[in-house]
């Protein structure tokens, strides 16, 4: 019974490291940008799955910053610490919508060039949060 056990929270490990794993690599999607309807549609489409992957990302990041902070809530009796981090998140994601919002109203009326913008944005806002989330001040 123990070695199948063990066998099966190898596996487990393996599959959850191999799914972290795939959720950080993001797609090249540059070879489909093109101003053609029907291929901009798959451009856009690629972007969104980068989006995708990206939001489950920094989303795993804040629930961890999260739990941390409970952690250190109980040992330390701090209980300043999580109004100041949740208003954080929340205005970081209130100033990441807004600046790529008014980048998209400023490519109206091509809806495509303005979606292509919206999106890049977005990815280069993720990333660059995540980045900051992961990094230990």
């Amino acid at each position: 019974m123990s070695k199948i056990t063990n066998l099966v929270l190898i596996t487990v490990a393996a599959l959850s490291i191999d799914a972290s794993a795939r959720t950080s690599t993001l797609v090249d999607c540059t070879h489909l940008d093109s101003d053609h309807p029907q291929k901009a549609k798959r451009y856009l489409m690629c972007l969104d799955g980068n989006i995708e992957l990206l939001e489950r990302d920094r989303q795993a990041w804040i629930n961890k910053l999260i739990m941390d902070t409970e952690e250190l809530e109980k040992d330390t009796g701090n209980t300043q610490l999580m109004p100041i981090i949740k208003r954080s998140l929340l205005s970081q994601s209130r100033y990441m919508e807004d600046s790529c919002k008014w980048r998209y109203l400023k490519e109206l009326p091509n809806s495509t060039s303005a979606a292509k913008v919206y999106k890049r944005c977005k990815i280069a806002f993720l990333q660059h949060h995540t980045k900051e989330l992961k990094a230990n001040f």
